[in-house]
């Protein structure tokens, strides 16, 4: 899936800036990866690609529709959203959260009784496995699981779909290294073998320049760079964990 995004800025609900006069470019299947301290505005670049809340100013555009009220009901089925909070069911099982992904590729009745299909079943224990997850966690509320461990339910979530544009707010965060390096080479290999779009935000560039072909960094809600991954040099001062 392409993204273009002209002219792109959003308020926060107190007036406050969040971006400003954002212009970019993602082509279909790059992995792009959004560096920025906190609060340049990464989280609300991925809203506003996600559809979860609308410009202030300027437009995002997916495979050339506009990004609005009459496309997004067709567009959304095609992007997994990983959130920082995770937003997952806590009282369910990791298979529950997982395979909740797929609701919008099957019957509506199917999703709200939960009678998946035997495909979408095998999808999420293998997502689950992918993930590095141990089998007990299938079924265990997933408010029991740690944070990392919530974080890969999420991922495999938001995979469940094979969505066209996958974009992961930190989807690495909670993670040791080399876990972060597993689900990060995961990512990495779904978007080279099935043409997915990742848009992926960071706070590590050695991790971005490692997985992205792409690298956006955002500063106070304005682009201060946006290029070939091979090309971005961090500031002074940043590192592996920056």
């Amino acid at each position: 899936m392409q993204i273009e995004a002209a002219d792109l800025s959003l308020n926060h609900p107190d007036g406050t800036p969040a971006l400003r006069d954002i212009g970019l470019r993602i082509a279909s299947g790059q992995f792009c990866a959004v560096l920025g301290m906190s609060g340049a505005g990464k989280t609300s670049l991925l809203h506003l690609l996600g559809g979860l809340r609308t410009p202030s100013a300027g437009m995002v555009r997916l495979d050339g529709r506009e990004l609005c009220d009459a496309t997004l009901a067709d567009l959304r089925p095609r992007i997994g959203q990983v959130h920082q909070a995770f937003a997952l069911v806590r009282q369910s099982g990791s298979a529950a959260n997982i395979i909740a992904g797929a609701a919008g590729q099957i019957p509506c009745w199917r999703a709200l009784t939960g009678l998946y299909p035997a495909w979408a079943r095998q999808r999420a224990v293998d997502l689950h496995v992918a993930m590095g997850l141990d089998a007990a966690a299938l079924t265990r509320p997933v408010s029991t699981l740690s944070g990392g461990q919530q974080q890969r339910v999420a991922i495999a979530r938001a995979m469940m779909g094979r969505p066209d544009l996958l974009l992961a707010d930190e989807p690495v965060a909670s993670l040791d290294r080399e876990t972060a390096r597993t689900v990060l080479d995961f990512l990495k290999t779904q978007q080279r073998e099935t043409g997915m779009t990742v848009v992926c935000a960071l706070h590590q560039p050695d991790f971005a320049r490692a997985y992205a072909d792409q690298i956006i960094v955002l500063d106070s809600g304005r682009v201060t760079f946006a290029g070939a991954a091979a090309a971005y040099r961090p500031a002074a001062g940043q590192g592996a964990a920056a």
